[in-house]
């Protein structure tokens, strides 16, 4: 759709049972999309991550969408989305965008160095991975920053948890980097992807949404395969 895709990405579908499906159309600047799933099983493991995809998934990728870019040159990651969360049945979830870093503008199919999520809306029991490092507010919203490992391949994972749910939001995704630049984050890594979507554990329900966009503004970068798929 466009400079992007939306993605049905079952990657914990084998520790449950159950379905998944995604649909999605592009309009202009403006992308809605949505996804329902029926998920049981294991109710402490993820069994799928349905998002609209801008850039790089482990080999999958559109041109022209401006990435990779490293990080220090983001001046701006304009972002808005509106969704309805509907339950049909209690389960677990996490509605949240999803950055990825890799040190190679080149990524193809191999692990990235580093993932970013900032949390909108999340049912209760879900946490992130790691712990908790601080409470920090961003243009006057709390989050708190969660902080670790990813338990099976090891890169490091950030998570930003909104102090309260909500089911819209305007973003400068650029902040959030920013702050992580400010407590060590090399910002010479390359954002390769910004995607969003829901992390869904267990349950049946459905995400519908509205409106998505994402506006990139960069600093103009040198060398050669530093300007984009």
């Amino acid at each position: 759709m466009g400079k992007r895709y939306v993605f049905n990405n079952l990657w914990g579908a084998d520790t449950g049972t159950g379905s998944q499906s995604v649909w999605g159309r592009d309009l202009d600047s403006q992308t809605t999309w949505g996804t329902r799933w029926d998920w049981r099983g294991r109710e402490d493991t993820i069994k799928s991550y349905a998002a609209v995809v801008t850039g790089w998934h482990w080999g999958w990728r559109i041109a022209g969408t401006g990435l990779p870019v490293r990080v220090n040159a983001i001046r701006h990651a304009r972002t808005h989305w509106e969704f309805d969360l509907i339950e049909d049945s209690a389960g677990g979830y996490n509605v949240t965008y999803d950055m990825w870093l890799s040190g190679n503008p080149h990524i193809d199919d191999e692990n990235p160095s580093g993932e970013i999520m900032v949390w909108l809306h999340y049912s209760e029991g879900i946490q992130p991975i790691g712990g908790k490092r601080e409470e920090i507010a961003v243009n006057g919203v709390p989050w708190a920053l969660w902080e670790g490992p990813h338990p099976e391949s090891g890169w490091p994972v950030y998570s930003f948890v909104r102090g309260e749910n909500t089911d819209r939001a305007s973003l400068d995704l650029a902040d959030f980097l920013r702050l992580l630049a400010a407590r060590g984050l090399n910002d010479a890594e390359y954002v390769t992807s910004v995607q969003a979507g829901i992390e869904v554990f267990t349950g049946k329900g459905r995400l519908e949404t509205g409106a998505y966009s994402l506006d990139m503004e960069c600093v103009k970068q040198g060398g050669a395969g530093e300007s984009g798929y």
